[in-house]
């Protein structure tokens, strides 16, 4: 198994498509069909069912991509480690990302990033998703992060994670106790919502209206934070990615309910076409990588 094919079977279980794991590996699906199947001969196993759509990754499959994924993270880590004997990383890489991203994960990328490499300097700011494109153009910013990416002429746009959208009720909701929710369970519920002109708010539009489901938008704001104290205070109900949530449901303050149709919002890393970047913007890139998972 070579690292390549290590690095498109994730893409596949990840985004359990085989067309969309040959576009981010820059193959045919042809290829990553054949790729599929060897590796499945090789392992005398069933990695994949590809009678469901989405495809779903099997037990045997699941074992594989997180092998996958833990050598591919060992390589990233490798290949920052090496390149910091080459000489000190130094300068500044500066981030603009979308508020969403959550302030306590990105408490953790500047302490993680700091330990590595405590010569550089990591500088964060939080903006809409319209004014991190335009940072990243404006060269004010070294790299973006955004929800639902759109590549442009002067733009790269790297993938970086799917993050699976949960259902978000407060603890005492009637929804709360669920397993698993499907979007009729949304009928007429009371829903907090995304500004109407942000890529999510769309997507989700999208989804209930092909599940037939009608709710009553009883706020919307423009970022996570209030949408999340809404729910909190039992406002109603919304539909937000789970790695958000996390603090929130530990604490008790919030229920995440999975859905039972797969919903998740892409994240995107954007940089300039041409520009060259330091080593502290590309030192920082590659702690992405390895935490893309």
């Amino acid at each position: 198994m070579t690292l390549e094919q290590l690095q498109l079977f994730r893409d596949i279980a990840q985004h359990r498509s085989v067309s969309r794991g040959a576009d981010l590996n820059g193959i045919s699906q042809s290829a990553a069909s054949q790729h599929l199947q060897e590796a499945e001969k090789q392992l005398d196993m069933q990695l994949v069912d590809r009678s469901t759509r989405p495809l779903t990754v099997t037990p045997a499959g699941r074992m594989y991509f997180d092998f996958c994924r833990e050598v591919l993270r060992l390589r990233q880590e490798f290949e920052v480690n090496l390149e910091s004997l080459k000489g000190s990383v130094e300068g500044v890489c500066r981030v603009a990302s979308i508020y969403s991203i959550g302030l306590s994960e990105m408490s953790s990328l500047e302490s993680e990033f700091s330990r590595r490499f405590p010569s550089a300097e990591l500088k964060v700011e939080y903006l809409r998703p319209e004014k991190v494109y335009q940072a990243v153009l404006a060269d004010s910013a070294d790299v973006g992060l955004v929800s639902y990416p759109e590549p442009k002429r002067e733009l790269k746009v790297t993938p970086w994670r799917e993050e699976k959208m949960m259902v978000v009720t407060a603890p005492s909701h009637r929804l709360a106790a669920r397993d698993s929710l499907g979007a009729r369970d949304l009928q007429g519920e009371d829903f907090i919502a995304f500004d109407d002109d942000l890529p999510v708010s769309r997507e989700i539009r999208r989804y209930l209206k092909e599940s037939g489901v009608e709710v009553r938008q009883v706020q919307h704001f423009d970022n996570i934070h209030s949408m999340k104290e809404a729910v909190a205070l039992g406002s109603g109900v919304s539909i937000l990615p789970e790695p958000i949530l996390r603090t929130d449901i530990q604490q008790g303050r919030l229920c995440a309910i999975p859905l039972d149709a797969a919903l998740s919002r892409p994240i995107g890393i954007l940089q300039q076409r041409r520009k060259r970047l330091n080593r502290a913007t590309q030192s920082f890139l590659h702690l992405l990588g390895a935490t893309a998972a």
